[in-house]
C-alpha cells in the first residue's frame, strides 16, 4: 500500500485516530454492534492484507486462534443468558455468552490490525515530523532515544565478541553467562555515560540552544492531504453523533436486541464502512489511475 503511505503524515495520522477511536468505542458493551464490528475487522483485515500481501500469514493464523480462544473462554466464565444450549457441570452454556465472546474478540483484533498498520505506516520519521510542530525539543529527545537504541544494540554485541575473543566470555553453563553478561553490562553502562556526554560537548559546541531550533522535514501538505484529513474529521463526527445518540446500540444480555433502524442509525453505518475502508478506497482508485495511464502509452 505505497498510495496511502504517500499522504503527509498529519492527515494520515488524524485518519488512524479517527478509525481506531472508534474501533476501540466498539469494546464498551453498550456500544458493540455487530454491524459496526464487521465494518472495523474486515476494513482492519483488509487493509493490512493489501499492505503485507502473503508476508503476514502467521499474523492471520495467530489472530484467528486468538478468536476462537476468545469465544471458547467467554461461555465457560459467563453464563448469562436466556437462549441455553446446553449445561456443562451444572453450568449453562448460553448462545448470548458465545455471540458476546465473538463480539468481543472481534472488536479487540481488529484493534490490534489498525494497530498494526498504523505501526507499518506512520514510521518513525513521521511520528518526529507530527511531533517537530509541536514541540521541537521533544522531537529531538524522541529521535535521539530512537537512535541509540540500535547503537546500544551494536555496541553490546560487538563487546560481546571482543569479550569472546579474549576468552572472557562464556555461555557454555548458566554461571558463564552470568559472570559474562555482567561483564558486558557493566561496560555497556560506562559507554553509555562516555557516549552522553560527548553527545553533550559536540551539541554544546555546534551551539545548541543559543537561538530557537528550527525544524526541517521534506514532507508538504497537498490538497490531497487536506481532503483526507477532513474527510476524517467528517466521518468521525458523523459516526460519533450517531453512537451518542444510541441509534446503533446493540445489548447481549440477557437476550439479544434488534439493531434500530433508522435515518440516523443508516448515516452512521454508511459513515464508518467509508472510514474503514478509506485507505483501500485510495490504494484502488490509485492503482485504476496507474493502469489507465498505462494504457494510454
Amino acid at each position: 500500500m505505497k498510495a496511502f503511505d504517500n499522504y503527509n503524515p498529519i492527515a494520515v495520522f488524524a485518519y488512524f485516530a479517527s478509525v481506531i477511536t472508534i474501533g476501540m468505542f466498539c469494546l464498551n458493551p453498550v456500544t458493540m454492534n455487530p454491524l459496526i464490528l464487521f465494518l472495523s475487522l474486515s476494513g482492519a483485515m483488509t487493509t493490512f492484507i493489501i499492505r503485507n500481501r502473503t508476508s503476514g500469514a502467521k499474523s492471520h493464523l495467530f489472530f484467528l486462534g486468538m478468536f476462537l480462544l476468545l469465544v471458547l473462554l467467554n461461555p465457560l466464565f459467563n453464563h448469562n443468558g436466556v437462549t441455553i444450549l446446553l449445561i456443562v457441570n451444572n453450568n449453562p452454556i448460553t448462545l448470548e455468552a458465545i455471540l458476546y465472546g465473538a463480539a468481543s474478540a472481534s472488536a479487540i483484533i481488529s484493534v490490534i490490525y489498525w494497530f498494526r498498520s498504523f505501526s507499518q505506516i506512520m514510521t518513525s520519521d513521521k511520528l518526529l515530523y507530527i511531533l517537530g510542530n509541536i514541540s521541537p525539543k521533544f522531537a529531538l529527545i524522541l529521535s535521539m532515544t530512537l537512535r541509540y537504541v540500535p547503537m546500544f544494540e551494536n555496541q553490546t554485541q560487538k563487546v560481546i565478541q571482543a569479550q569472546k575473543g579474549l576468552g572472557l566470555y562464556s555461555d557454555t553453563d548458566f554461571i558463564s553467562r552470568v559472570r559474562g553478561g555482567t561483564r558486558v553490562f557493566s561496560v555497556m553502562v560506562t559507554w553509555a555515560l562516555e557516549n552522553g556526554v560527548i553527545t553533550s560537548d559536540s551539541m554544546t559546541a555546534r551551539g545548541y540552544g543559543i537561538t530557537k531550533r528550527t525544524f526541517f522535514s521534506i514532507f508538504k501538505f497537498r490538497r490531497e492531504d487536506i481532503l483526507l484529513t477532513v474527510l476524517s474529521v467528517i466521518l468521525f463526527a458523523a459516526i460519533l453523533a450517531g453512537v451518542i445518540s444510541g441509534s446503533v446500540n446493540f445489548s447481549f444480555y440477557p437476550e439479544i436486541s434488534h439493531a434500530e433502524t433508522s435515518v440516523v442509525s443508516v448515516v452512521t453505518y454508511i459513515s464508518y464502512g467509508l472510514l474503514a475502508f478509506l485507505p483501500v478506497i485510495i490504494e484502488a482508485e490509485e492503482e485504476l489511475r496507474w493502469k489507465y495511464l498505462k494504457s494510454k502509452i
